[in-house]
């Protein structure tokens, strides 16, 4: 079968290329500045009746246009620091070329205002149709602008800085953010696990599919934007349902040799952060990189942390079509863990940890080499490898019965995961005419192999974080295992978009993946009498393998009834694998289905968007996801084999994890974001704009073999999910103040309520109702910056997550009240 894809898209291109272009001219010039006649690299020019339609200008201030029929044409070129200006411009019968001056800004600008001057006034954009070696033509997605935003950068404060992606849910335990855990339209937050998450375009999560959970998340002070892209995205980053989320690195500043920025940052809990980054260009090298540190003591007893990070990015211009970027990223934190808490204790003191023994570290090395050729203005090649060495250790008291007090003296439950990955994955993007009408082609490739390595057993009965197995010391422990995890994946991909007019495409697409999945190890299996005396201690091989291969398919459309507003609709099938490292991790609160199997379904979105005179952004669509074979979980009675190799309940209540049935999630999203100030004052210096992001989301179980599921709601779901805020700043102030509701949403397909008397486990029952506001606030005077807000402003009493194993069990409580100040030098040459 590959072998035809392969054969079927050469024989593709080669037909395209040969292709007549007729009556097609170019457009060519040189652009210079106005006052000293020097050429201008990196001008952006923009076809304004089609803004997703873009070129740049190379080092000798020289642009090219090609394949222009006859007309008349609107192009607008646009440099920070320079005044943007419009040139018309008329193709008749013959190339053109004309030479276009750019004017400086002629007075002193703040950081600000510069940021007001770029191409996009709001904290958010769209990708184009176009972008980067990848086609997003009729795909849900959100670019967050994290150079325009005001958030608490420092401490990744996930709900301002994802305020304006539309539906997501966040779990917002995390101190300094040091994990990210987003989820969204039923999907469950934790640890990002159901989005492809990337940085720079390639992958960041311990395994692909089989641990496809993100222990690093890059610092907002080193981002310059985020991608999301819905669940259609599949068909180009994996199957995943959730998507993509891609961290977009800042890159080097090119207008200097050096470029330096520090960061430091005070606030609650004794947090202290500090962010240096370099920056800069020598001839055609490039370089951009940060040393990022937090410490802090967190918001309860047993929550200190410290976290290392450094980022590193090389690239070379070889000529003006050739570049090669080389990238380092190591990350380093030791974080203790206060644990879960029970509803009676949640409701009597948030505050209150009755675990002094819990550690968590992780160890995060990753690599990447990335090569970009042009072979023309109309293909592109993209070719990235990536590897990563990686590991995570967890350390720790935890038992089904939260409220229990630790056992100083008992052995902690420790879990030891090694992850050792590389991939390499190809793209190669054409832009040819059919029938007289421009397409775009994308193919792509991408090889993936894993070998993870999963251990538990008994740690250490110390308070320290000592990673080391105690076997010897507690040899009866009853949750002992070492598996490897052999994965492999390859898959192929493919997408056109086809134009029926010049307002209207439609973009079919495919994704092959062929998985393997493998397991090769042993688990222990102890029973003790009632007198807790081992009657049975046997060791087990659990050697597996799994091979499946299928094709995914979707579609995409999209259509302009004018330059400003867009139609869009897309249909995606998905794929979520399981995988055996989360079968084989043994957890007293939460057990695991021994037949559980792969889950399956598609994703729909549907949608109109837009801008209306850069005054008002908007977004309102509706969106649909099916899941056949939904992984859920459910509450039940817990079962444990006995000596006779029988499964009897042990009469404790459980999550049980495995394949609930089918369910359907269906809602409406909606962003609208109004530059007020520009609509009623034209005071340039003024900014004033009002956002509402608003999702309204239902499911529902429509079939399960499980008694008492069918008709229940999918878990995971606010039916309300609000934000809401203003941004408003006058010369070199800023400040913003944001508002977040969401309506109570169930941890279970149970669909079991929140009882806060109960005083044993917390892992059942609903998350309530939440309202939280955020303020910040920044002045700035020439180089010098300064930042400061409040998160959780009214200091409300909450929790948005009851975690079945780490950093629980038991309610995980959101943050309170806490303030921080950033001072910001940015120095340059």
């Amino acid at each position: 079968m590959m072998i035809l894809l392969k054969d079927f898209s050469l024989l593709i291109i080669l037909c395209l290329f040969t292709l007549e272009a007729s009556a097609q001219h170019t457009i060519s010039g040189f652009i210079t500045d106005d006052k000293t006649m020097e050429p201008l690299d990196g001008v952006r020019i923009y076809h304004t009746e089609d803004m997703s339609k873009s070129y740049l200008s190379d080092e000798n201030g020289y642009f090219e246009i090609n394949k222009t029929p006859n007309g008349s044409y609107s192009f607008s070129f646009f440099l920070l620091g320079y005044e943007v200006i419009n040139q018309h411009i008329a193709v008749k019968g013959e190339d053109t070329e004309f030479h276009v001056t750019l004017e400086k800004i002629s007075r002193e600008f703040s950081e600000l205002t510069l940021t007001e001057q770029r191409e996009n006034t709001f904290t958010v954009k769209r990708m184009r149709e176009v972008e980067d070696i990848a086609i997003y033509a009729g795909k849900k997605n959100e670019v967050v602008l994290l150079d325009q935003m005001l958030v608490n950068a420092a401490s990744n404060n996930a709900r301002q800085i994802y305020s304006q992606v539309a539906g997501l849910n966040i779990y917002e335990s995390s101190e300094a953010g040091l994990q990210l855990n987003i989820g969204g339209r039923g999907l469950d937050p934790n640890r990002t696990s159901h989005f492809n998450t990337r940085q720079n375009g390639y992958d960041i999560s311990a395994d692909v599919l089989g641990y496809p959970e993100s222990y690093y998340t890059p610092p907002a002070e080193g981002l310059q934007e985020i991608q999301v892209i819905r669940g259609a995205a599949s068909l180009q980053y994996g199957t995943q349902f959730g998507g993509l989320v891609n961290f977009k690195m800042k890159t080097p500043d090119r207008t200097r040799k050096i470029d330096w920025t520090s960061r430091q940052t005070t606030g609650s809990d004794n947090l202290f952060t500090s962010f240096n980054s370099l920056s800069g260009a020598a001839g055609n090298l490039g370089y951009y990189g940060y040393f990022n540190y937090k410490q802090g003591d967190g918001s309860r007893p047993n929550s200190e942390y410290d976290s290392k990070n450094i980022y590193t990015h090389l690239d070379y211009q070889f000529r003006d079509r050739t570049s090669l970027a080389l990238e380092f990223t190591y990350l380093n934190y030791l974080a203790q863990q206060p644990g879960g808490l029970t509803d009676a204790q949640f409701y009597q003191d948030p505050t209150f940890s009755n675990r002094s023994r819990n550690w968590f570290k992780v160890d995060w090395k990753l690599a990447a080499l990335k090569l970009k050729h042009k072979f023309s203005d109309q293909i592109e090649l993209g070719v990235n490898v990536f590897g990563l060495d990686a590991s995570r250790e967890t350390v720790g008291f935890r038992t089904n019965r939260v409220s229990q007090q630790d056992e100083q003296d008992a052995p902690r439950d420790l879990i030891f995961g090694d992850f050792n990955n590389w991939g390499a994955e190809g793209k190669l993007l054409s832009r040819y005419t059919l029938a007289g009408k421009n397409s775009v082609f994308l193919i792509g490739t991408k090889y993936y192999q894993s070998r993870n390595t999963s251990v538990q057993g008994p740690g250490t009965a110390s308070s320290d974080p000592d990673f080391r197995l105690a076997s010897e010391q507690f040899p009866f422990y009853p949750n002992q295992s070492n598996f490897v995890f052999p994965n492999k994946n390859l898959a192929a991909f493919g997408e056109n978009i086809f134009y029926l007019a010049d307002n209207l495409s439609i973009t079919p697409g495919f994704r092959f993946e062929y998985i393997k999945t493998q397991s090769e190890g042993t688990y222990k299996l102890i029973n003790f009498d009632l007198a807790g005396n081992p009657i049975q201690d046997e060791t087990f091989e659990d050697n597996r393998s799994f091979d499946r291969q299928f094709v995914l398919f979707g579609l995409g459309l999209s259509y302009l009834p004018k330059p400003t507003i867009e139609l869009y609709g897309n249909l995606s099938q998905n794929y979520r694998s399981v995988t055996f490292n989360d079968i084989r991790v043994v957890n007293p609160s939460f057990q695991v289905d021994q037949n559980i199997s792969d889950e399956k379904g598609f994703t729909s979105d549907f949608g109109v968007r837009g801008n209306i005179g850069n005054l008002l952004l908007y977004d309102l669509g509706g969106f649909g996801l099916f899941y056949d074979d939904r992984l859920g979980e459910v509450l039940r009675a817990e079962l444990r084999q006995n000596t006779d190799g029988e499964m009897i309940e042990t009469g404790r209540v459980v999550r049980f994890r495995g394949n609930i049935g089918q369910a359907f999630t269906y809602g409406l999203e909606s962003l609208f974001n109004f530059n007020m100030a520009k609509a009623f004052h034209k005071d340039k210096d003024l900014k004033l704009n009002l956002f509402l992001n608003t999702a309204v989301t239902d499911s529902k179980y429509i079939e399960s073999e499980i008694p008492g599921i069918e008709g229940n709601q999918v878990e995971f779901i606010p039916l309300v999910n609000l934000k809401s805020g203003i941004n408003f700043g006058y010369n070199d102030w800023s400040g913003s103040l944001q508002y977040t509701y969401l309506s109570r949403q169930f941890t279970d397909a149970s669909n079991a309520l929140q009882n806060k008397k109960d005083n044993q486990s917390g892992i059942k029952g609903e998350i309530p109702a939440y309202e939280i506001l955020d303020l910040a606030l920044s002045y700035t005077y020439k180089m010098v910056k300064l930042e400061s807000g409040v998160n959780n402003l009214l200091n409300k009493q909450y929790f948005t997550q009851r975690a079945t194993g780490y950093p629980g069990p038991g309610i995980i409580p959101a943050l309170p009240r806490t303030i921080y100040v950033t001072l910001q030098l940015k120095l340059g040459v």
